[in-house]
């Protein structure tokens, strides 16, 4: 497709997004920046030699300097949370570095689109559009996409359905506030609550699925996972590539990743994930769902968490 993207952060997460982008076909150049010139060049040497089973592409260590041109650059930079640790006790930490690594990556490509990935990612999106002067458009945290394929995942083996049937999303901080409006669920056209109903009347499922356990699958899974093998990177990298895919198509997909709030659902000041028209453009605009009094409350609650945040930090 003759799109380039770099990728800052050659740590698990950043080094796996690019391996992954390496084996489609939605990139012919890839730049992996890294202050650790040795790893960098590892894992850059690793990722480059398994691709001689696709179609050309560069894969190259490089330097701010580097992103010159990028139709996409990725920020994956920063301290990894711990096991027992939350998104939000990373983030002064990871505010710093985001505050050294802004100017030097805009100043290199400004017209580029902008992935925050670095944690907490509601914290460092809201950093990023502020110091780096740019229009919100170009700037899209991944957000709760990740915690949205999760969702889904856990729906899918409760319905025995496939996910691509599955029309229900994570709304809110990409952490413990995080809240799925269920007034909003669908499995293929079919209220969720109806579609439980019609499975329970066929004979196909014992009950309906527990919607306290499932979100709770959705807040603790990642804790789990680092706790059982140190890091999460393989559904973050696969989520990631996703948007990028839809960054660099045609037409527009809908979907939840962050972006700076302004006045929807009486919420500014901060960054959250709702429902966004994403494209080439970047962020066209946010969907206003229509969601039920209680979710609302829960959509701010989630607000007022990241603000609280947000007003403890130097920017």
């Amino acid at each position: 497709m003759g799109s380039k993207i770099t990728i800052i952060g050659a740590g698990s997460v950043g080094a796996t997004i690019a391996y992954t982008l390496s084996n489609e076909s939605v990139a012919s150049e890839i730049v992996l920046i890294d202050i650790d010139k040795r790893k960098l060049a590892g894992e850059v040497m690793d990722i480059m030699q398994g691709t001689g089973f696709r179609d050309p592409i560069s894969v190259i260590a490089g330097d701010y300097e580097d992103a010159k041109d990028s139709d996409i650059v990725i920020i994956t930079s920063g301290i990894a949370r711990k096991p027992g640790q939350t998104r939000l006790e990373l983030v002064q930490t990871n505010v710093d570095i985001l505050k050294s690594i802004t100017p030097e990556v805009v100043k290199a490509a400004p017209n580029a689109l902008y992935i925050i990935v670095s944690n907490p990612v509601d914290i460092l999106t809201y950093v990023f559009t502020k110091i780096s002067g740019l229009p919100d458009r170009q700037v899209i945290g991944s957000g709760t996409l990740l915690d949205t394929t999760r969702l889904r995942a856990c729906i899918s083996e409760k319905f025995s359905v496939s996910q691509r049937n599955i029309h229900a999303y994570v709304f809110g901080e990409h952490g413990d506030s995080s809240f799925v409006p269920w007034s909003c669920a669908e499995i293929a056209g079919f209220d969720f609550d109806d579609y439980a109903n019609w499975m329970i009347q066929n004979g196909k499922l014992d009950a309906a699925p527990d919607k306290d356990a499932i979100i709770e699958y959705v807040h603790k899974s990642g804790g789990q996972i680092i706790a059982n093998k140190g890091a999460t990177f393989y559904a973050i990298a696969v989520s990631v590539c996703r948007l990028c895919n839809i960054l660099l198509s045609a037409f527009n997909s809908i979907i939840t990743v962050s972006s700076v709030m302004h006045g929807e659902y009486g919420i500014d000041g901060c960054s959250l994930s709702t429902l966004n028209l994403v494209g080439p453009k970047g962020i066209e605009a946010k969907l206003p769902l229509k969601l039920t009094d209680e979710e609302v409350a829960k959509l701010v609650d989630s607000a007022n968490k990241m603000k609280e945040v947000i007003s403890h930090i130097d920017i």
